[in-house]
């Protein structure tokens, strides 16, 4: 009890006596050894989130996230779906980020930290500049000293984070019957809030859960289990981590252990970061990330699952509109007409993870140079029929141009999952459709192509 105590006191503590040259906002973390990733026995925990001991150095992390006022102070824009100064900012890349950083070290007479180099990005460790904090860092951060799925011990609730909370913890499978549930479903705001909404954690940081996810230095894949000290990730791959979760998220796509994953050259309305800054010396580390490299775009292919017929929709459009191929993903045993059914079939497959056997099957697939991606937001996921096309194919060197229908949510996690699923892709802008998409689908389909660079 005596060094749990010391744990949460010498954070405060050292804040006030080391930190007083560092922004204010900044908050000392004392480091240490702590379990990264969750134990089996977590509900809806990820195949990628193994379990195991992990040390940390003492570190700076800042108790917000960078707000809207603070990047366009230094970067002279802002590109923020939702706009306010102490808003989060978003929608930036991790390159975004980095860049960022290194304008804060600079404004502050500070050595930057990171040298870019197209997508080759160097740390300097001895810098004293600022950066993201590491996918480990901010795990035990965001813990504080917690060891269950939320740093609040208990499922997190619609007043203690902003995020989808019409979905707390574990509703998807007490959606029709909510006795056994520990957090009732709450409001569901639909934007970001000013930073600090909320209680902070025991360290004092903010909006460790929700609000906006936050980007990480590390590069994502299975984590090495060998890399117990200060770890910082592999040296090359093609997605980025972020963590938290957002506005827009489901609770269980918040705990502390789950990982995000996404293209450091991309941006989102509910991703942004947070600043850290280093006490101790790790080495200089050297990453490169990049999207593989695609095609001409000569041979394109929509590729979609539809249960009410509203993401079948818009894949006609996209097809009027592109003159693309069409291929409809369908089971070999289809999912019941009954909405209420076939809500309890889809979380029952996303919780095993189950691949449904698909009926037919693209042929020449190897032709196709861009593939249109398109399925409705299941429980803030992907129907697992696209996990199963996405396994079937190689799609190395190809561009996924996704689009999904939805009640509210936009994309969820669904971004992640296809990320995950098909790493040697290119993930490109996404679209997301409100149920069928109305009068507007037409000039929003128009649009979508044109950012994506489609002639048509």
């Amino acid at each position: 009890m005596k060094a749990l105590f010391l744990f949460f006191l010498l954070p405060a503590i050292l804040a006030m006596t080391e930190n007083i040259s560092f922004a204010d906002d900044l908050v000392f973390v004392k480091g240490g050894t702590f379990k990264m990733g969750s134990p089996e026995s977590e509900n809806w925990r990820g195949d990628d989130e193994t379990q195991h001991e992990v040390k940390v150095g003492d570190f700076y992390i800042s108790r917000y996230e960078v707000t809207q006022a603070e990047y366009e102070s230094l970067m002279n824009n802002n590109p923020s779906n939702f706009k306010g100064d102490m808003l989060p900012v978003e929608n930036v890349s991790w390159l975004d980020a980095v860049k960022y950083c290194n304008a804060r070290s600079r404004q502050e007479n500070l050595t930057p930290v990171y040298t870019i180099s197209g997508n080759k990005v160097t740390w300097n460790t001895d810098a004293d500049g600022y950066r993201l904090p590491t996918e480990a860092e901010w795990e035990y951060a965001c813990r504080a000293g917690t060891t269950t799925p939320f740093n609040t011990e208990n499922s997190i609730s619609a007043n203690e984070a902003n995020y989808y909370g019409h979905y707390p913890y574990e509703i998807e499978e007490n959606y029709f019957s909510q006795g056994n549930l520990t957090t009732k479903p709450g409001i569901y705001r639909g934007e970001t809030l000013k930073v600090g909404s909320f209680k902070p954690n025991k360290l004092g940081l903010y909006d460790m859960h929700g609000n906006v996810a936050e980007w990480c230095w590390d590069i994502y894949a299975p984590y090495d289990l060998t890399a117990v000290e200060n770890p910082v990730g592999p040296s090359e791959g093609t997605r980025r981590v972020n963590r938290g979760g957002a506005w827009n998220d489901f609770a269980k796509n918040m705990r502390s252990a789950y990982r995000a994953a996404t293209p450091q050259e991309n941006n989102s309305f509910n991703l942004g970061f947070r600043l850290a800054r280093g006490a101790v010396k790790i080495g200089t580390v050297s990453t490169i990330a990049e999207q593989k490299k695609s095609g001409s775009n000569s041979k394109m292919l929509i590729a979609y699952f539809s249960w009410s017929g509203n993401t079948q929709g818009i894949a006609e459009e996209i097809r009027k509109q592109t003159g693309a191929d069409i291929f409809e993903i369908e089971p070999e045993k289809p999912y019941s007409e009954s909405y209420n059914t076939v809500l309890r079939e889809a979380q029952r497959d996303q919780r095993r993870q189950a691949r449904p056997k698909i009926k037919n099957h693209v042929r020449n697939f190897e032709q196709y140079d861009v593939i249109f991606l398109g399925y409705p937001n299941w429980w803030a996921s992907i129907p697992m029929p696209i996990a199963s096309f996405l396994e079937e194919y190689d799609f190395s060197g190809k561009k996924i141009i996704p689009f999904c229908s939805h009640g509210g949510g936009r994309f969820g996690q669904t971004l992640t999952a296809i990320a995950k699923l098909a790493p040697d892709a290119s993930i490109m802008k996404g679209l997301s459709v409100h149920y069928s998409g109305g009068s507007q689908l037409i000039n929003d389909i128009r649009n979508w192509l044109a950012e994506n660079n489609i002639q048509l």
